[in-house]
């Protein structure tokens, strides 16, 4: 099959194919004469798999982990878990960090109005200095609470 029937078998873009091919995740796809990729079920098969060990949200290093694991049906389920294990702690942490987002802004709509009025803490809160806190993928940030506040 055609990249296009793969994506849509597996459920994985064709770019993402293109990835993870590149990345090494998936082994190379036969070629044509005229130079088309040509997938079989056991690439779909490999695909799939990628695609829920992505929507489980690990990440392309411990997926090519996995895979590797996977195709070896020797392997011990230790290292599985492990690995699983490591991710779940992975999680916890962000979730913490999320819950601490989550509380910091909560205080500042708390502290809000919200009415006509154009004095807003959470405004403040943005504009003021910021310290440091959880990480998140745009930074490592948290809002300073209360800071410049007026009521």
């Amino acid at each position: 099959m055609n990249i296009g029937q793969a994506a849509a078998a597996s459920g994985v873009s064709a770019k993402m194919i293109r990835n993870y091919e590149e990345g090494g995740l998936l082994p190379a796809a036969k070629r044509t004469d005229s130079g088309y990729r040509q997938y079989g079920a056991a690439d779909v098969e490999t695909l799939r798999f990628i695609r829920h060990a992505r929507d489980l949200g690990f990440t392309l290093q411990t997926v090519g982990q996995l895979v590797s694991l996977w195709h070896d049906r020797s392997r011990p389920s230790r290292e599985v878990k492990a690995l699983a294990l490591q991710h779940i702690h992975e999680l916890d942490k962000k979730a913490k960090e999320l819950l601490a987002i989550k509380a910091t802004l909560e205080h500042l709509v708390d502290g809000c109005r919200g009415d006509d009025r154009p004095e807003c803490p959470i405004i403040d809160s943005l504009a003021s200095e910021m310290v440091p806190g959880a990480s998140h993928a745009c930074g490592s940030h948290l809002l300073h609470i209360g800071a410049g506040r007026r009521s």
